[in-house]
């Protein structure tokens, strides 16, 4: 990332979901800051983060805590430079308790493709180890895996 640039087209947006995907299924954060403008501005849940370091520490602690974190993410609308989705990831805490996190993205992008802004609203529900629909091995979600709307979520 961060081509595909501003102004979006269908095409383009799903491509940019999907880069967006991949690269938090890496779990790297240094490598997730980078398509942040360096004093990008978010707010996930009801925490406020800006810049690439917060964010890098951001999630460096999330997936201290979420472990075997898997995320799919789905284009919801798109505009020239903002784009919307909706996601759902699986993850479970160090007792073995598991959820299904699911929520919707607000992105704005700079021309340089970076984004910008980024608003985060995430519910979390426990789920039996039994439920989970995320199975791949850890790292990009294959291609031929259903997608959120396949799976019915």
């Amino acid at each position: 990332m961060p081509a595909p640039l501003p102004p979006f087209t269908h095409e383009t947006a799903i491509q940019k979901v999907r880069l967006a995907e991949d690269g938090w299924n890496s779990r790297d954060p240094q490598r997730v800051s980078l398509v942040y403008t360096p004093d990008s501005q978010w707010r996930n849940r009801a925490e406020f983060v800006t810049g690439r370091a917060e964010i890098v520490a951001f999630l460096t602690r999330k997936w201290a805590k979420e472990l075997d974190y898997r995320l799919i993410k789905e284009l919801w609308a798109f505009t020239d430079n903002r784009i919307a989705v909706r996601f759902a990831y699986e993850w479970h805490d160090d007792s073995n308790n598991w959820f299904r996190s699911y929520g919707n993205e607000n992105w704005e992008f700079d021309a340089e493709g970076l984004m910008q802004h980024r608003f985060a609203c995430i519910n979390d529900l426990p789920i039996k180890e039994s439920d989970r629909k995320f199975h791949w091995p850890l790292g990009r979600r294959p291609d031929n895996h259903p997608g959120l709307s396949d799976l019915g979520l």
